[in-house]
C-alpha cells in the first residue's frame, strides 16, 4: 500500500512539475491573463476558464487524443493558420493601444468589456493556439504514458494549471502601483503586441 501511495505521489509531482514548466513561459494566453489581473476585470472567470480548458486538454492527452492529433495533420494545420490570424489581429489591436496610449488601471468613462466578450477573447487565445494543444494534448499525453499511474500524473498537471493561472491573475495586482502610470500601459501593450506577433510568426514560418 505504501509503495502504491509513493508511486501515485511521484506521478502527481511529476505531472505538477511538467505542467508548470510548460505554461510558465510568457505566451499569448498568459499575457491576456496578466492584463486582466492588472485591470481587475473578470479575473476569477478568466483564470477559471484557462485552468478548466487546460484540464480538459490534459485529460484528452492522457486519454490518448494526442495520438489522434498526430495522425490528423489537417487538424493541427487548421489550428495553426486560424491561431496565427487571430494573433496577428490581437497584436495589431495591442500595438494600436500602445501607440495611442491613454489607458490606465481605471479608465474614466470607459466601460470594461463584458464577461462574454472577455471569455470569447481568452477562448480564442486558448483553443485556437496550436502550442496549447501540443503542450497539453500531445506532449503531456506522451509524458503521462511513461508513468504507471497516469491519473495521478494528469491530476498533478491540472493542479499546476490552476495554481499558475490564479497566481498570475491575482498576483498581477501587486504591480498596480507601476501601472498607475499610462506610460507603463503603453510599454505593456507594446510587449503584448510583440508576443502575439512573434508567436504568429513562429506558427507561420516554422509550423
Amino acid at each position: 500500500m505504501g509503495a502504491i501511495g509513493a508511486a501515485s505521489t511521484g506521478a502527481y509531482l511529476a505531472g505538477l512539475g511538467t505542467g508548470l514548466s510548460l505554461i510558465v513561459a510568457i505566451g499569448a494566453q498568459n499575457a491576456f491573463v496578466l492584463k486582466q489581473g492588472l485591470l481587475r476585470q473578470h479575473v476569477f472567470w478568466v483564470c477559471l476558464f484557462c485552468a478548466v480548458s487546460d484540464a480538459v486538454l490534459i485529460a484528452a492527452g492522457v486519454a490518448g487524443a494526442g495520438a489522434i492529433a498526430e495522425r490528423a495533420p489537417w487538424f493541427l494545420a487548421a489550428m495553426r493558420w486560424g491561431g496565427a490570424a487571430f494573433l496577428i489581429w490581437y497584436g495589431a489591436r495591442s500595438a494600436r493601444a500602445a501607440w495611442r496610449g491613454g489607458e490606465t488601471l481605471r479608465a474614466a468613462g470607459a466601460a470594461p468589456p463584458s464577461l462574454a466578450a472577455t471569455l470569447a477573447t481568452i477562448a480564442a487565445l486558448t483553443w485556437l493556439n496550436p502550442h496549447v494543444w501540443l503542450d497539453t494534448v500531445v506532449l503531456l499525453g506522451a509524458v503521462s504514458s511513461t508513468w504507471p499511474d497516469r491519473l495521478s500524473f494528469a491530476l498533478g498537471a491540472m493542479s499546476g494549471s490552476f495554481l499558475f493561472f490564479f497566481a498570475l491573475g491575482y498576483g498581477a495586482r501587486l504591480l498596480a502601483p507601476v501601472f498607475a502610470r499610462p506610460l507603463a500601459w503603453r510599454v505593456l501593450d507594446g510587449l503584448v503586441a510583440l508576443v502575439m506577433w512573434s508567436i504568429a510568426a513562429a506558427l507561420i514560418f516554422r509550423g
